[in-house]
């Protein structure tokens, strides 16, 4: 299976406490901290809640 790379730009200051709990399930606790899962479709759609917090980083 593949996978992605999911990195924080944005911080969570003022972030919804459910974005929050996202965050924290997807591994990401401070800005820039770059994080690797595999592309399912749970993943993917908890980096779609985020989305305007977090990048997908390209190799």
């Amino acid at each position: 299976m593949a996978t992605i790379k999911i990195k924080q730009i944005r911080s969570r200051i003022n972030a919804p406490k459910d974005q929050k709990r996202t965050l924290d399930a997807l591994g990401l606790r401070k800005m820039n901290q770059v994080v690797e899962h595999n592309s399912t479709p749970a993943i993917l759609g908890m980096v779609n809640k985020v989305q305007h917090m977090v990048t997908i980083v390209e190799e």
